[in-house]
């Protein structure tokens, strides 16, 4: 933490944030931050401006998630526009932390990558090993901007959908930028990791940088979002096995033991389960957390009845759900919940991603044996033994397997955003396009059906914000 501390300073005492008409990188100093050691470069990658990616609007715009009244009518606009996948979130002279933020990284990333080389004090295998980690940061980075900003991936146009501007030069003075092509997006993502995959420490040293088992992970959900799935499996394999081995604290935390007598996630209160801060949750193999719009002490939004009658009466993971208002209140109607914690979703790389995506793949490929395997080795953690297994008429069922396992992402995830982002590939597959519920519902205190609202395909990808827009001419919106 000493080293957060320090280059915080480092960073905030460097980037000025002034106006620059045509910018919408919003750090804009009017050089190079001063960093000149191997050292210096390493602490960049420390920044707090990399850690805190708060995307928050995905939250709301899961399938999972229903509106309460009189709750939702407290929500601020921003938060009501994405619950009700309206056209346009953000007013003209608001800025989108959903670009941001991100932009924001890539300016620190885009930096080490283009100086660390020349840098002084340090090995070359220093050098080139924080290079990698920042170019598989611009593409963990790049991944949540084109899942946000651009449509689905489909191979047949993928060449001419728009996608995002690619920027990889740390030149705050560059404007008016251009939209690339998804597919030119996809495969600037895909060169970044496969170019520092042979450079990365194959051990984490540390949860908030990135390691080999976690770029591999990544670059296995890449190839899972374009459906892709002989590719994504080798790379997910590699990425297990490097949990599997690691002398760093990387595992799945097992509820029975957590939650049981004397468990370290206890006491359970109206705020959720007690856990452990981002760098010390041990689940978590690279460090990257968003804002709970919807988590904590929230009533506006709550998990639907269909999603929580996907959890089993003794499912650990309702121990994040809780059934009353805060502070207080009657319950819910209808069984409905809201989320408690993780008050901060975290959304870098999840060991239980990992079991999760590797779990759906196998099932694709027709490795149900092995898909079974992966999901009775999470669920064995989030509930006792005997509720674990995977029912038989499922596990004998490629197609019914498949559903089981995004299913399971949704009781795994439900409410941090994490099923947004399922749902956009899930609507371009064939197979399961109709496993995407396209209605969102307010309700009534009493249970009754206040509002509902239609999710029509081109809401599944955000409009460029209005400011960003008017910063950028040449730059087209999405419809």
């Amino acid at each position: 933490m000493k080293n957060i501390g320090k280059i915080t300073i480092l960073v905030w005492v460097s980037v000025l944030f002034i106006a620059c008409k045509g910018d919408f990188l919003e750090v804009t100093p009017p050089g190079k931050l001063i960093a000149s050691t191997t050292s210096d470069y390493d602490l960049l990658l420390n920044s707090l401006t990399l850690g805190n990616q708060f995307i928050t609007k995905p939250q709301a715009m899961g399938d999972e998630m229903a509106g309460i009244e009189p709750y939702y009518a407290g929500a601020t606009q921003q938060q009501q526009r994405a619950f009700q996948w309206e056209k346009d979130i953000y007013e003209q002279n608001e800025d989108a932390q959903e670009i941001s933020d991100p932009t924001k990284a890539l300016y620190l990333y885009n930096i080490v990558i283009n100086e660390v080389l020349a840098s002084v004090g340090g090995s070359e295998a220093q050098k080139k090993t924080l290079q990698a980690e920042a170019l598989a940061g611009r593409a963990w980075t790049y991944f949540q901007l084109i899942n946000l900003f651009a449509p689905p991936y489909v191979a047949a146009t993928a060449a001419t959908d728009k996608g995002f501007p690619i920027i990889d030069r740390a030149n705050v003075l560059l404007n008016n930028f251009q939209r690339n092509t998804v597919k030119e997006v996809y495969d600037f993502i895909i060169n970044d990791l496969q170019s520092a995959l042979p450079y990365l420490d194959q051990v984490p040293r540390h949860r908030f940088r990135m390691s080999k088992p976690a770029a591999q992970a990544l670059l296995g959900k890449v190839y899972l979002f374009m459906g892709l799935f002989e590719q994504a499996l080798p790379h997910l394999d590699t990425a297990m096995s490097g949990i599997n081995t690691s002398t760093y604290p990387v595992r799945l935390y097992d509820y029975n033991v957590t939650f049981g007598p004397g468990g370290a996630f206890l006491p359970i209160t109206i705020f959720g389960p007690l856990l452990p801060n981002l760098y010390n949750y041990e689940e978590n193999l690279y460090a990257r957390q968003s804002i709970g719009d919807w988590t904590g002490v929230s009533n506006a939004l709550v998990l639907t009845p269909a999603t929580m009658a996907l959890y089993g009466p003794s499912d650990l993971r309702r121990n994040f759900l809780h059934s009353a208002p805060y502070p207080s209140g009657a319950n819910f109607p209808l069984g409905m919940a809201r989320k408690t914690a993780p008050f901060s979703p975290i959304i870098g790389m999840l060991v239980s991603d990992i079991y999760l995506m590797r779990a759906e793949v196998r099932a694709r490929l027709g490795n149900l044996t092995g898909s079974k395997a992966d999901l009775e080795a999470l669920r064995i953690k989030r509930m006792p033994v005997s509720a674990a297994p995977v029912p038989n008429s499922v596990a004998i069922d490629r197609i019914a397997l498949v559903k089981f396992a995004l299913e399971e992402r949704i009781r795994e995830y439900s409410g941090l955003g994490y099923r947004w982002y399922d749902m956009r590939r899930l609507s371009v597959d064939a197979e399961f396009s109709a496993t995407v519920k396209r209605e969102h519902t307010i309700y009534t205190n009493q249970g009754s059906i206040a509002k509902t609202f239609t999710l029509t395909n081109n809401r599944l990808t955000f409009k460029i914000p209005p400011k960003v827009l008017a910063e950028n001419p040449q730059m087209q919106d999405n419809d």
